[in-house]
Order: structure tokens, then C-alpha cells, then sequence
């Protein structure tokens, strides 16, 4: 299989173990913000120090940066923080799972910005791959119960804002990759990755310090298990940004939707939570959707 596919799992994987991790965060007490910081502070310097360490043994120069690497690469920092933030308010609305349910048309969304922005065509049978992939996400979500509520609602345009907002991070940060004139995959990806998590750390730094300093401080004093939290977003992030460098941010989300099939096998083993019928034809679809994806490729 092509290496863009290996990335693609390895970034899905890596995000499993994030999550998992991250589920330790609120039992310390720590907010949504903080959790949110502590994947950025604690990955950004470990990029930094990565990449130009690779750059000297590899022998490359550093690549010239101009200045639509940089608005690509802060758009996508800031499409993924204004993202983050509309899951997040999500949580606090009475029909979130109907928002969550919207919010999974990133794929789609992706494939649709990458397309207009950047030229990214998808063959007829790629939108086919995509579309049961699409079906095989819901199958394998919790059904949204709308009761008496409206489909159409607020939560539903947080939730396709929240897919917009991901899908222009994602086409963003292949934009962004692809702008550098030299360097392998490992040092475009990874110098990408610098520059938007920096900026994200700053950025994030100032919101706090002005709007919650304790949230600030928390994610450095409880430090033991932040940290990880960062080292593991470090290794998902950098597998995505080298599969957006070497193909298709839609192709790439689209094989990365293995990630639920993950949390699946990982609640089964450590929860002894048996999938259901429905999630099991949704495993089907979802293998179904890549293959045909990748399998003209």
C-alpha cells in the first residue's frame, strides 16, 4: 500500500490513544480548554526540536517560506481552533448528537473545499468510496433522537460549521504543504506542523491568560498527564499533515474514519463493550468505502 494509507492509520490510531488519554484529563479536573492547550504547548516544541534536528542529519536546507505558506498555514491553525470550539459547544446544547451527526459531513465538505480551493479533483467512483464511507460513519455513530425537536435546529448549523471549519483545516494545511518549493515529505510535513501548532500555542496562550489564567496554569501543573496528551497529538498530527503532503485531504479523512473502528476494538478489549449489529455493518461499509478508495489509486 502507498505510504500516504500507512500515515492515514497511524494518524487515526495515534487519535484513538489521544482521546483515550485525554478522558484522564477531566477526572484531574481539568476544562475543555485546558485539555484542548495541553495538545498544542506540550507538541509544538517537540516539532520544532524534531524537525531541525532532522534537517541536519538529513542534510537538507531549509525550505523558503512565502508568505501563502504562512496565510495557509495560520488558516488552517485557525479553522482547526474555531472547529474545536463549535464540537465543544456542542456538548452544552440539548440536541448535540443531531449537531454531531452534521458535524461527520467533514469528509464530504473536504473533498468539496478541496476542489474549489485548490484544485483537488475526485473521480466519479472516489464521491462513490466517499458517500458509503459517509454512510458507514453514521451506522457506526449513536443515532441522533429527535423526539418532537426540529432536524433543522441550532445545533445542526453548529455542527455543519464545525465540519466546514475542519475540512478548510485540512485542505489548508495540504495548501500549506505543498507551497514549500523543496525538502522530502518528512521535513515539509514537519515544518508545516511547527509553524501551525506554534502559532495555535501562542494563540491559545493569549485567549487564556485573558480569559481563565487558572485553566493556564493547570495544564502545566498537572503536567504528568498533559504531557502525553501532547506527545501523542504530536505523532497523530505530523502522520497528517505527511499524508495531506502526498495526497488528497478528502482521501486521507476518508481512510483516517478507521479511527472509529478503533474506539470500537478498544472498548471491546478494555470495556468488554460488545459492537452491535448495526456497528458491525457499518465496520463492512466502512473497509467497503477504502478499498474502493484506494484500490484504483
Amino acid at each position: 500500500m502507498s505510504l500516504w494509507i500507512w500515515l492515514a492509520i497511524g494518524a487515526a490510531f495515534a487519535q484513538t490513544l489521544r482521546f483515550a488519554l485525554q478522558k484522564r484529563l477531566k477526572v484531574a479536573g481539568l476544562s475543555t480548554g485546558a485539555a484542548t492547550f495541553a495538545r498544542f504547548v506540550y507538541s509544538a516544541p517537540l516539532v520544532l526540536v524534531g524537525i531541525a534536528i532532522y534537517a541536519s542529519v538529513s542534510g537538507q536546507a531549509w525550505p523558503a517560506m512565502s508568505t501563502t505558506f504562512w496565510i495557509w498555514s495560520i488558516l488552517g491553525g485557525v479553522a482547526q481552533i474555531l472547529a474545536t470550539l463549535c464540537t465543544v459547544a456542542l456538548f452544552g446544547l440539548r440536541n448535540f448528537a443531531v449537531g454531531i451527526t452534521f458535524k461527520k459531513t467533514e469528509v464530504l465538505m473536504t473533498a468539496l473545499l478541496g476542489l474549489i480551493l485548490i484544485g483537488d479533483a475526485i473521480p466519479a467512483l472516489g464521491w462513490v468510496a466517499l458517500l458509503i464511507g459517509f454512510a458507514a460513519v453514521l451506522l457506526l455513530s449513536k443515532p441522533p433522537e429527535l423526539g418532537g425537536a426540529r432536524l433543522f435546529n441550532r445545533a445542526t448549523g453548529i455542527g455543519l460549521l464545525s465540519g466546514v471549519f475542519f475540512a478548510l483545516s485540512a485542505v489548508a494545511y495540504r495548501a500549506a504543504a505543498l507551497e514549500l518549493p523543496s525538502g522530502d515529505t518528512t521535513l515539509r510535513a514537519g515544518l508545516t506542523l511547527a509553524t501551525t501548532t506554534t502559532f495555535q500555542t501562542i494563540a491559545m496562550m493569549l485567549w487564556m491568560g485573558l480569559r481563565n489564567r487558572s485553566d493556564l496554569v493547570s495544564t502545566f501543573r498537572h503536567w504528568r498527564i498533559t504531557a502525553p496528551v501532547g506527545v501523542m497529538s504530536m505523532i497523530g498530527s505530523f502522520c497528517w499533515f505527511a499524508a495531506f503532503a502526498l495526497q488528497t485531504a478528502a482521501y486521507v479523512q476518508a481512510v483516517g474514519q478507521i479511527e472509529l473502528v478503533f474506539s470500537l476494538v478498544l472498548g471491546w478489549f478494555m470495556f468488554r463493550e460488545r459492537p452491535a449489529p448495526r456497528e458491525l455493518v457499518g465496520i463492512a461499509l466502512l473497509f467497503a468505502s477504502i478499498l474502493l478508495l484506494i484500490l484504483p489509486l
